[in-house]
């Protein structure tokens, strides 16, 4: 991504292992989808990485389940999350830019970013958390003016 066309300065954004919290990760390849739908909607995020013994297999969010399940008109119970998964999974390293980042997520059309170091998760950023982080960046930059 080209960041200077953009008109973002990368020295200016701080890395986005600062925004990453620590994360539990379950293994849910053979979960129904339902039950990740409720763990989605009871923990108040977009969408969870699908693990098998530790390896990254998928990510599954709300707009896998609009569009595998709601539109082409399955149930969430017979229904088992590595069949509707995103299987691609686009990561980051923990040095990445918030700005990279967020370029990343726009060219993409995603919404959740997960960072791996060393070959394993260390969390998940949302478009929010980049977005809040560039704002928060954006009044100190404005204060100190």
């Amino acid at each position: 991504h080209d960041l200077k066309a953009a008109g973002i300065r990368q020295d200016r954004m701080r890395p986005v292992h600062e925004l990453v919290q620590p994360a539990e990760f379950r293994d849910a390849l053979g979960a129904r989808a339902k039950h990740q739908v409720i763990d989605v909607a009871e923990h108040d995020i977009g969408a969870v990485l699908v693990m098998d013994m530790g390896d990254v297999l998928g990510i599954f969010s709300e707009r896998d389940y609009a569009r595998r399940i709601v539109l082409q008109g399955r149930t969430s119970a017979g229904t088992k999350v590595r069949d509707i998964m995103t299987s691609k999974v686009v990561y980051v390293g923990p040095q990445q830019s918030v700005a990279e980042c967020m370029a990343l997520m726009t060219d993409k059309h995603f919404r959740h970013l997960p960072v791996m170091e060393a070959g394993h998760v260390i969390g998940m950023l949302s478009i929010g958390d980049l977005v809040r982080a560039t704002i928060e960046e954006q009044l100190v930059n404005y204060i100190r003016a």
